[in-house]
């Protein structure tokens, strides 16, 4: 699975919402635009990725990151943070969002 579009991370964060709900995306004020559920998909994926499932979730989680440094999750709570700790989903999503700060590609296998 390759995301490469705000359609794609509208696509995964409906996984969240009840059928016949969608979730819109919104303009920030420097005209950006995000996708909201976001985070709450994030919250999903870890506790899926903590119950051992990899592969299309890792996937999904690394689609998040941009979206997340966009709203400055990883300012409140920065990548060393979601690293430190023995939550092995917090710690993928921390060393994802390390390789992305560092400007390397943020890509998961799809199993």
């Amino acid at each position: 699975m390759s995301v490469s579009s705000p359609a794609d991370l509208a696509a995964i964060n409906h996984k969240i919402v009840a059928a016949g709900e969608v979730l819109p995306a919104v303009t920030l004020k420097d005209g950006s635009r995000v996708q909201t559920g976001t985070v709450a998909t994030l919250l999903h994926n870890i506790t899926l990725y903590n119950a051992g499932e990899r592969g299309r979730v890792e996937t999904e989680l690394a689609a998040a990151i941009p979206t997340l440094f966009k709203v400055g999750l990883f300012d409140l709570f920065p990548p060393a943070e979601w690293i430190a700790g023995d939550n092995p989903g917090r710690r993928h999503v921390g060393e994802l969002a390390l390789a992305h700060r560092d400007g390397a590609r943020v890509e998961s296998s799809d199993a």
